[in-house]
C-alpha cells in the first residue's frame, strides 16, 4: 500500500460516524465575539469622548465656584446702659436665649435712691409752683391797689387843678397833688413788673400748660426710673450667648463697654470671596449650591443676595499702595453675600468654611 500524500486533503466519508467529523477549536468559536468587542470599543470610546467633550463645552463657564467662603451671622455686643456692680448672672456660655430673657442684673439700690430723690424733687417743684402761684396772686392784688391809688391821685390832681385856676388853692397843694399822681403811676408800674415776673416764674413750657419747673422735675424722674429699669439687662434678640466669662458676680461693669456677645440665630448667610474674573456673568438672584466642610452630607441651597461694592483690599485697614515701581498685579477678591434658602437641619455656626458653586446660566 502506497504512503499517503501529506499535501492531500483528507477525505471525509459521508457515511462515517459523527464522532469521526473534526470539530471547531475554541479560538475559532470566540473569534466573532472578539470582533464585536473590538467594534464596540472602536465606536464607543470616540462616542464617549465626544459626549464628555460636548458636556464640558455646553457647561464650560456656566458655574463659578470658590472655597473661600464662610458662614456669617449677626453678632450683637451686649453692653449695659448704666454702670454698677453685677449681682446676678442668669446665662452660661453657649446658652440659647429668646428676645427679652434676662442676661444679668446690676445692683439696683443706688438707682432706687436716685428715683426717690427725683420724686422728692418733683414734689418740691410742685410746692414751689404753689408758692409762685400765691406770689402771682399777691402781685395782682398789689397792682390793683396801685391802680386804685393812681385813680385817687388823679382825681385829687384834677380838683386841685380846677381850684388853682380859680385861685382857691395854694401852689403847694397843687404841687403835692401832681407829685402824688407821679408816685401812684410809679407804684402801678412796679406792681405791673412784679405781676409779670410772677407770671413768668409760673409760666408754662408747652401747650398743655405744664410749668417749666414741673417739666424739668418730671424729666429727671423719668430718667431715674429708666436707669432703674436698665439695671436688668435683657437679650435684644434670639440667639446664643458667648464670652460670658467676663460676667462675674461682684465685678463693676461700666456702661457702654461690651459685657458679652450674642450670636443671632435667626439670620445666617454665606460670604463668598470670588475672584474678580468670576463676576462677569454673576447676577443677584442666581441659584447657589453650598457645601459646608463641617457637614458635608447637608444639601444646602441659596441665592446670590448682593455683590460687594468693593474688593477686600479696599476695605482693609492698610490698603495696598500700587503706585510703586515694583507693582505686581494680583487678582482681587470681591465679597458676595449668599442668602440661605429654608432652614438647614443642622445648626449653623458663624465662621464655618464652605464651598459654593453659583449657576450663572451662561455657557
Amino acid at each position: 500500500m502506497a504512503d499517503a500524500d501529506p499535501h492531500r486533503a483528507p477525505v471525509v466519508d459521508a457515511n462515517a460516524p459523527a464522532a469521526d467529523v473534526p470539530s471547531l477549536t475554541p479560538d475559532a468559536a470566540a473569534l466573532p465575539r472578539r470582533r464585536w468587542v473590538r467594534l464596540a470599543l472602536l465606536l464607543g470610546v470616540p462616542l464617549l469622548i465626544a459626549l464628555v467633550g460636548g458636556w464640558f463645552y455646553l457647561t464650560s463657564g456656566r458655574y463659578v465656584s470658590t472655597d473661600n467662603a464662610y458662614v456669617r451671622q449677626d453678632m450683637v455686643s451686649v453692653s449695659p446702659d448704666v454702670s454698677g456692680r453685677i449681682v446676678a448672672v442668669n446665662v452660661r456660655e453657649n446658652q440659647g436665649v429668646k428676645a427679652g430673657d434676662v442676661l444679668f442684673r446690676i445692683d439696683p439700690e443706688p438707682f432706687r435712691i436716685a428715683l426717690a430723690q427725683a420724686d422728692a424733687a418733683l414734689a418740691e417743684a410742685r410746692v414751689d409752683l404753689a408758692t409762685k402761684a400765691t406770689d402771682t396772686g399777691g402781685a395782682a392784688a398789689d397792682l390793683q391797689s396801685a391802680s386804685a391809688d393812681l385813680t385817687l391821685a388823679q382825681a385829687t390832681y384834677q380838683r386841685q387843678d380846677a381850684l388853682m385856676q380859680r385861685g382857691f388853692t395854694t401852689r403847694a397843694s397843687f404841687d403835692a397833688a401832681t407829685q402824688a399822681v407821679a408816685a401812684a403811676r410809679a407804684r402801678v408800674a412796679a406792681a405791673q413788673a412784679s405781676a409779670a415776673r410772677a407770671r413768668q416764674q409760673l409760666g408754662s413750657g408747652n401747650a398743655a400748660g405744664t410749668p417749666a419747673a414741673i417739666q424739668a422735675a418730671q424729666a429727671r424722674r423719668a430718667q431715674a426710673a429708666l436707669n432703674l429699669e436698665r439695671t436688668v439687662v435683657r437679650a435684644p434678640t434670639d440667639g446664643v450667648v458667648s464670652q460670658t466669662s467676663r460676667l462675674q458676680v461682684g465685678n463693676i461693669t461700666p456702661s457702654g463697654v461690651p459685657a458679652l456677645s450674642l450670636v443671632a440665630s435667626q439670620a445666617a448667610w454665606v460670604e463668598a470671596n470670588f475672584k474678580e474674573t468670576d463676576l462677569d456673568h454673576m447676577r443677584v438672584g442666581q441659584s447657589v449650591d453650598i457645601e459646608l466642610d463641617a457637614y458635608p452630607e447637608l444639601d444646602i441651597h441659596g441665592r446670590v443676595q448682593s455683590i460687594g461694592a468693593g474688593t477686600g483690599s479696599e476695605f482693609s485697614v492698610l490698603p495696598a499702595q500700587n503706585a510703586s515701581g515694583n507693582w505686581v498685579k494680583v487678582t482681587q477678591r470681591v465679597p458676595v453675600r449668599i442668602a440661605i434658602e429654608g432652614r438647614p437641619p443642622r445648626a449653623l455656626i458663624a465662621g464655618l468654611s464652605a464651598d459654593v458653586k453659583v449657576d450663572t446660566g451662561e455657557r
